[in-house]
């Protein structure tokens, strides 16, 4: 299959069967879901989403957050991965958003990774989700998901993944594209042991392709 070929049967899989894919994080504007993903890194969203209500209710704006410490934030995300690290980072980007961005969170990539805790990840998360741009967040699920399927083809960095996924992704769906590779490899495509038994798109799937030819070498 040709690469232009996997792309076209991919969009047109999750087209239809998922139009609406969205984030699993709970949020009700663009600064909580920019906590959100920010505490998400290396953590799972069901996590996140138990944290999140008492932090959004005790810090509702970047002005309370600025005015906090991170002594104060880690009580509130103690139970999420690199608690320290991510209580400075939130205090350092809520101040920054004061210093900076008048308080408002900044469209351009460029701008928002100048945030503290913000990598390009979190960055084009949130230039998509909040601002609908055509932005392609590599995490780990999307970065093994790509490649395993026949998206990406030896990137061996997220953002070689992105560069790939941004080219042969039609404009109009690079941002739920995320999402559909997110959710596919949190569900059907796990790391160790994927579900290919069950997978709606192994058709298409280099990697199941390759293991299918595998087992029919090993039973001849």
């Amino acid at each position: 299959m040709l690469i232009k070929e996997r792309y076209k049967a991919f969009v047109e899989y999750f087209s239809t069967h998922n139009p609406d894919a969205q984030t699993e994080l709970n949020y009700g504007n663009p600064f909580e879901l920019l906590i959100a993903v920010i505490l998400s890194a290396q953590c799972t969203d069901k996590r996140i989403n138990q944290v999140t209500p008492a932090l959004f209710e005790r810090y509702p704006d970047p002005e309370s957050l600025a005015a906090s410490s991170p002594d104060e934030v880690f009580t509130y995300i103690r139970s999420v991965s690199y608690p320290n690290n991510k209580a400075k980072h939130l205090v350092g980007m809520a101040q920054k958003l004061l210093s900076e961005f008048n308080g408002e969170i900044p469209e351009k990539v460029e701008d928002l990774v100048k945030l503290p805790g913000v990598g390009r990840k979190t960055a084009n998360v949130i230039s998509s989700v909040v601002f609908h741009n055509p932005a392609m967040a590599v995490d780990t699920h999307v970065f093994r998901v790509a490649d395993r399927i026949g998206l990406t083809s030896r990137a061996t960095t997220p953002l070689a993944a992105e560069k790939q996924l941004v080219k042969h992704l039609p404009k109009d769906t690079i941002a739920v594209a995320h999402h559909w590779l997110i959710l596919h490899g949190r569900y059907i495509c796990l790391a160790r042991s994927p579900k290919c038994d069950i997978c709606p798109i192994s058709y298409f799937c280099k990697y199941f392709e390759k293991n299918k030819k595998a087992k029919a070498i090993l039973k001849n």
